[in-house]
């Protein structure tokens, strides 16, 4: 082997350890957001709870006017307001199903501790593998179903049903909001897959959820102190900030590899409950976050042995 020939191999071999060693700090900047997100999700609970008694409608469209103003922001900074041909009917679908996650998500903040109502709304990954292969024809392998099947079992331990009414209804509609949100998420990953800007879908979609609640927020409005005011204000900060997290996030590292860590949530509102509300949820609760996050790690784990094969077979045919 000639002197030029050693050089090139060591070239190659340093120029590969350079792009695993890039790969793997984009990775750790990928986690870090998405706990980063997690954290602020887990803080705009606290913040919707310390708001006190208002109506659920005039929580959402406070939380929503901050999320539209910094997207607005966004937009007019970019000197762009133009949707993607084509994308209209599915901006629309997607604020319609996150309208209706996020109420549902509030009202069950509201009635639920913290902690389960973040983990009826960690359901809406499992919703999105439903829609995505009712709407978007994605195929799901026997072993998502499955996991679909343990993720709601393990809800049970959170819903809990019984006749009493005061805890069964609330958690039922947090687990619709679960649904609102998957069934959202499968229309942004639509949108994303057609080009359309982030800023633009959590504009429309903010603009549009505020409006929709506002007839309700007027009916039913209830004047507010100052300290429930910042309260709100604060939810809406930590909405929109939790949002371009998870955006830098999935920027920084695909799903397969950093989306488990967003149940992270979970804990941090469990934490937040407990210190800022005094709340302690139960055995039988917890056994359900147990169930739910397993099956999600196994939903990952299964995704990214699915990649690895893929990548691997990819590599063998070239």
């Amino acid at each position: 082997m000639s002197h030029e020939e050693l050089q090139q191999i060591q070239y190659t071999d340093a120029s590969q350890e350079d792009v695993g060693e890039e790969k793997v700090k984009q990775t750790k900047r990928g986690v870090f957001f998405i706990l980063l997100s997690s954290l602020f999700f887990a803080l705009m609970g606290i913040f919707v709870r310390l708001s006190g008694d208002l109506p659920t409608f005039q929580k959402c469209f406070f939380r929503n006017l901050v999320a539209a103003v910094v997207a607005f922001a966004l937009l007019c900074k970019s000197r762009s307001f133009k949707i993607k041909k084509g994308c209209l009917p599915a901006l629309l679908a997607r604020s319609i199903a996150g309208t209706v996650g996020i109420v549902c998500n509030f009202y069950a903040i509201d009635h639920l501790n913290v902690a389960d109502a973040s983990i009826l709304n960690k359901l809406s990954p499992f919703f999105a593998i439903l829609f995505s292969a009712l709407i978007l024809r994605e195929r799901a392998g026997w072993k998502n179903w499955l996991l679909i099947a343990v993720a709601f079992f393990g809800a049970l331990f959170v819903v809990k049903p019984t006749f009493s009414i005061e805890h069964t209804l609330p958690a039922l509609i947090g687990v619709l909001g679960g649904l609102g949100a998957g069934l959202a998420y499968t229309f942004v990953h639509y949108l994303g897959g057609k080009g359309e800007r982030t800023a633009m879908i959590v504009f429309f979609f903010s603009a549009f959820s505020c409006l929709s609640v506002l007839p309700m927020t007027i009916i039913q409005f209830q004047p507010m102190q100052f300290l429930q005011v910042v309260f709100l204000l604060l939810a809406g900060l930590c909405a929109s900030a939790a949002q371009f997290s998870i955006t830098a996030a999935y920027s920084c590292a695909p799903a397969r590899e950093i989306s488990v860590f967003d149940y992270s949530q979970v804990l941090f509102s469990a934490i937040l409950g407990m210190i800022v509300l005094g709340e302690f949820p139960d055995y039988i609760s917890v056994i359900g976050y147990v169930i739910i996050i397993g099956a999600a790690i196994a939903k990952y784990l299964l995704a990214l042995r699915e990649y690895q094969k893929n990548k691997k077979n990819g590599a063998g045919t070239r």
